[in-house]
């Protein structure tokens, strides 16, 4: 199940942003300025705002969500803070054809792999919509009740073609990065 949107104040507060701080998260994933980026599970926009920042001018944020009520706070913050370059989605990344492939540079999930019931078919989906060499960056924080291990988020990666990169954190709380080979 994901986190209800009547819970979103749970995902952005004081606490998740001392052990996963979104610049630092941010920085993990390291967007950069006029790259294209998949927010998969973005909730209200803790991450999706700061990173349509992050990719200006040229660059964009879709914002995926399985939820509209997520969405639906997500397109207020947006307005409420004048943000143009991001496209909220309503999708299962699980589904097959769900936007067109190798268009993404940057694809991450915060907290949100345990949430999706087939995680293999949402790691294969993301390998197809991010371009050769891009990143898939994946961010668990316990005490989160769907939280993954690293070698559990290893493993899926592995078998849905990804190489790992770049690992921070500990094995309570962690970032790990992936490549789409080229």
């Amino acid at each position: 199940m994901p986190c209800p949107a009547w819970l979103s104040w749970m995902l952005d507060n004081r606490f998740t942003e001392t052990v996963a701080g979104t610049k630092v998260t941010l920085h993990r994933i390291g967007l950069l300025p006029g790259e294209r980026g998949l927010d998969i599970g973005c909730g209200s926009g803790r991450l999706s705002l700061p990173a349509a920042q992050r990719v200006t001018p040229a660059g964009e944020i879709v914002a995926l969500d399985i939820q509209p009520a997520m969405l639906g706070k997500l397109q207020q913050r947006l307005k409420t803070n004048g943000v143009t370059n991001v496209t909220p989605v309503k999708a299962d990344i699980t589904k097959p054809g769900i936007l067109s492939g190798e268009q993404f540079d940057r694809v991450w999930l915060v907290t949100v792999l345990g949430e999706i019931p087939d995680q293999l078919a949402a790691l294969q989906n993301i390998h197809r919509l991010l371009k050769p060499g891009g990143t898939l960056s994946i961010t668990e924080i316990l005490p989160d009740p769907h939280f993954q291990s690293q070698a559990t988020v290893m493993w899926l990666c592995w078998q849905a073609g990804f190489v790992p990169t770049q690992k921070w954190g500990t094995a309570f709380v962690f970032t790990l990065n992936f490549t789409k080979p080229e």
